[in-house]
């Protein structure tokens, strides 16, 4: 329980997509905090005895439900919504912390190299955070953050919960931690805020598609700003973004081109040779574990027709 939150939106109180006739769940008053009992992106349909048969009967139409949504009193189209994370709570099942990092055919950037599924079902101490394991001698610092958060879009129907969107949304930045401060743009009346698809740890770029996807309790507060309006969603940061990962150093790995998606693709297919050369592991895993502690940059953009891009792996996972 949180006891200086105003309200308590339930698990079972969300829903999948974007679409501004939705019926508030909550109307709030400006300055409120409130508890989200948010579920993993899997909607529940992955949990710590599932296997890797069960990433192929996902059912998709349940994918990244969200928590919500909530009527933000005297919020106003052009108005900015302004998000004050407070705190990551994990949802601990059977006295642990649970999160799972799949590969799911068709989706994420390397589909063409990886076109069968697999999965990382983990464990961690909810109280403590401590780096969680994977395999026999990895262990990844967690940094947890919600994935999806973002109010209604302005246009009429259901919207997809995947792509991002100017209101925000699946913008799966990890930054968006706790101490962080985001604001979102309104086109609505009410704002009709929602947030979801809570995650264990992630590295800039979600490579595989997946993060380590975990079922976390969230506490926020809503507040509005009126006369700013907003094209796009901003966040400032308490601190340091990358100090859980940053004591070691890292290796890094670099693809070059005319095109960012695929010198994208090239970094990132060059860290896995890497790794699998380096740590003995299997493609898969090192593409997963990529996915949840590497992170994806623009080192160069300028110097055409090349551009460089970067992917940093933590040494601190295997030191």
């Amino acid at each position: 329980m949180c006891k200086h939150c105003n309200h308590t939106i339930h698990a079972h109180q969300h829903h999948f997509g974007w679409d501004n006739s939705f019926v508030p769940t909550l109307k709030a008053a400006p300055g409120e905090t409130i508890l989200f009992q948010c579920l993993d992106s899997s909607g529940g349909q992955l949990g710590p005895r599932s296997t890797v048969a069960d990433v192929g009967a996902l059912d998709f139409a349940r994918i990244n439900p969200v928590s919500g949504p909530v009527f933000v009193d005297g919020a106003k189209p052009g108005d900015v919504l302004k998000v004050t994370i407070d705190s990551f709570t994990p949802q601990a099942r059977d006295g642990a912390g649970f999160g799972w990092t799949a590969n799911i055919p068709g989706f994420g950037l390397l589909t063409d190299q990886f076109e069968e599924p697999a999965l990382n079902v983990w464990k961690f101490d909810p109280a403590s955070l401590e780096p969680a394991l994977f395999g026999k001698h990895a262990r990844v610092p967690l940094k947890p953050f919600a994935g999806t958060i973002g109010n209604a879009l302005a246009e009429a129907g259901h919207h997809s919960v995947v792509p991002p969107r100017r209101v925000g949304g699946n913008l799966d930045i990890r930054d968006l931690a706790a101490g962080t401060t985001l604001y979102l743009p309104v086109e609505v009346e009410g704002a009709l805020f929602s947030i979801g698809d809570t995650h264990a740890a992630q590295g800039d770029g979600e490579v595989c598609g997946t993060a380590i996807e975990s079922p976390f309790d969230v506490v926020l507060t809503l507040d509005l700003i009126k006369g700013q309006p907003l094209k796009f969603p901003r966040f400032t940061t308490p601190g340091p973004v990358t100090r859980h990962l940053d004591a070691k150093g890292y290796e890094a790995t670099t693809g070059i081109g005319p095109d960012l998606w695929t010198a994208a693709k090239d970094a990132v297919s060059g860290m896995i040779d890497l790794l699998c050369v380096t740590q003995k592991l299997d493609p898969v895993e090192a593409y997963m574990l990529c996915s949840v502690c590497g992170d994806l940059r623009i080192s160069e953009i300028v110097d055409m027709p090349n551009m460089v891009v970067s992917f940093y792996f933590p040494r601190a996972v295997f030191e």
